[in-house]
């Protein structure tokens, strides 16, 4: 059941820490920025912008840059001085745009974390963002090389001195160090070869990590993406990204400077066996993988088809967040050439589907309400049942039903003798047509929606389907004889119940009560 689910997510210890910590923020950011430019949720499609900066910058930089070892240290610094005014600038992008995805990759992997995103049908994202993080580390690393100055030097021979412990080379990598002359034209290309090589891997499972999530977001707005712009051009201009010395390999570089976003790394090799660091290296890289199976996540069943209701509409395919619904052949000899198919190892029993069904209705009577797809878990009967015991329940003279979500405030703690609280596993599970069955009882005077907080659904896409559909620029379409003066909405996360109550407050104070409300019938 979903209440089992709610209580699971809404553990103790560290993860409960971190998200109250993330949702204090972000709250604080939304006044600053607005919710929909908050940086904090827009990490992932911040790592794809931050990405594509590098890439651009980077293709100019190669453009100039002088692709053997007497030459690559002289261009490069024909770029920083020469030329500061545009290629220093597009330098520094580069060094900062680097950093910045570095940054946003981590917050976001600890934000999915602490939301509890990362286990269910979301281990593959999981699972394949671990890589993400050594192969954007490792394109990186072999950036820094490629200036050819002292700390280049530091971190090739420190790099090949780890690799070579792994005995799988003809002879040590590392030899290509020891002394003046050493270093050739033809190693220093396939420096160049990995570090265009690794940022097309990483490219290429970016498109890994987000191949199962239907409408994935990769580019963030774009107030965001001119601010962020803005910052990096600025920071380029007053903090220009400089390099140490030229490198020789006849001298031991004794200080160098590190990128800490990236190499913080290199002072466990310099002071622990090359062993000890693979094994920390490796092991925590297991554990970052088996994470979504520690513990497992306790799945709702999937939603159910009913082949005699269905009619192959696609909206429920279409409202997916997960990719779980697809359209199939019909087998039935019923005139409608598609029918939806639920793939039950990618669905979460969020509902969403049962929302967006046109044959989600309660105003059935004389039958069991069964609708095209449904939540064995949950019903739509279970829905209707639970909506009308609790609103044949009220007293008062301003009734009203509020509908929330297990992953938003939890509502159970709103019920009170004129206020019925109903609880669904996403509030994108609610069809349109429960707005107006509520309305059209007697005594109901108002109907109250609350889920998670803007940008921010645990489904992915429950508040911004429900919030198209009551706009009617979604289906299913909530009716227009529907008064939106009895409809309040109030989005928010699970701490901010002080919040909720006082919009439901000042709702409750500005309905005006109907002719209807004054006959005090329950329908």
């Amino acid at each position: 059941m979903s209440d089992a689910g709610a209580k699971e997510r809404r553990n103790k210890g560290i993860r409960a820490i971190l998200e109250k910590g993330f949702t204090a923020v972000e709250g604080v950011l939304d006044r600053v920025f607005t919710p929909r430019l908050n940086p904090l949720t827009q990490l992932g499609a911040l790592s794809y912008f931050y990405f594509w900066i590098v890439s651009a910058t980077g293709i100019y930089l190669y453009i100039l840059f002088g692709t053997s070892v007497a030459s690559a240290y002289g261009s490069v610094e024909y770029l920083t001085i020469q030329q500061w005014y545009f290629g220093g600038v597009m330098r520094s992008l580069h060094r900062y745009g680097s950093d910045a995805l570095v940054i946003t990759m981590m917050l976001h992997l600890l934000r999915e974390y602490a939301f509890d995103r990362y286990r269910g049908v979301r281990w593959f994202t999981w699972f394949t963002g671990v890589p993400l993080i050594w192969l954007t580390l490792a394109a990186g690393i072999s950036g820094y090389w490629l200036v050819w100055d002292q700390l280049a030097q530091y971190i090739a021979t420190a790099t090949f001195e780890w690799l070579d412990w792994i005995p799988i080379f003809g002879e040590p990598i590392a030899n290509n160090f020891l002394t003046r002359g050493s270093m050739d034209d033809r190693f220093f290309t396939l420096l160049i070869f990995l570090h265009i090589f690794l940022p097309l891997m990483l490219l290429f499972a970016m498109w890994i990590h987000v191949l199962r999530i239907s409408r994935p977001k990769v580019n963030p707005p774009i107030g965001l993406a001119l601010g962020t712009i803005f910052m990096l051009t600025v920071l380029s201009f007053f903090k220009p990204a400089l390099s140490h010395p030229p490198a020789d390999l006849g001298v031991v570089p004794e200080l160098v400077q590190l990128d800490w976003y990236y190499l913080f790394v290199y002072p466990l090799i310099d002071h622990w066996p090359a062993g000890i660091v693979w094994a920390a290296l490796v092991g925590f890289s297991t554990f970052l993988c088996f994470m979504p199976w520690m513990p497992p996540i306790k799945r709702p069943k999937a939603a159910q088809v009913f082949d005699d209701r269905c009619n192959g509409c696609k909206r429920c395919f279409e409202d997916c967040p997960y990719g779980a619904v697809i359209m199939g052949p019909r087998t039935d000899g019923r005139p409608y050439p598609h029918i939806a198919v639920v793939n039950s190892s990618l669905c979460t029993g969020c509902g969403i589907c049962v929302g967006a069904c046109p044959t989600s209705t309660p105003f059935r009577t004389g039958q069991e309400l069964v609708t095209g797809i449904d939540l064995p878990d949950r019903t739509l009967q279970d829905l209707r049942t639970q909506a009308v015991e609790a609103m044949n329940a009220l007293k008062g003279d301003r009734k009203i039903v509020v509908f929330g979500c297990d992953h938003g405030v939890d509502v159970d703690a709103l019920q009170s003798t004129d206020t019925a609280a109903i609880r669904l596993p996403c509030i994108g599970m609610l069809p349109p047509p429960f707005i107006d069955f509520a309305l059209s009882r007697g005594g109901i005077e108002g109907v109250f929606l609350t889920g998670c907080r803007p940008g921010e659904c645990y489904q992915r896409l429950g508040v911004e389907w429900t919030k198209a559909r009551i706009n009617r620029i979604r289906d299913p379409y909530l009716r227009e004889r529907v008064p939106r003066d009895r409809l309040g909405m109030f989005w928010a996360a699970p701490g901010e119940v002080d919040a909720l109550k006082e919009a439901i407050k000042s709702f409750r104070k500005d309905l005006k009560p109907t002719p209807r409300a004054k006959g005090g019938e329950n329908a």
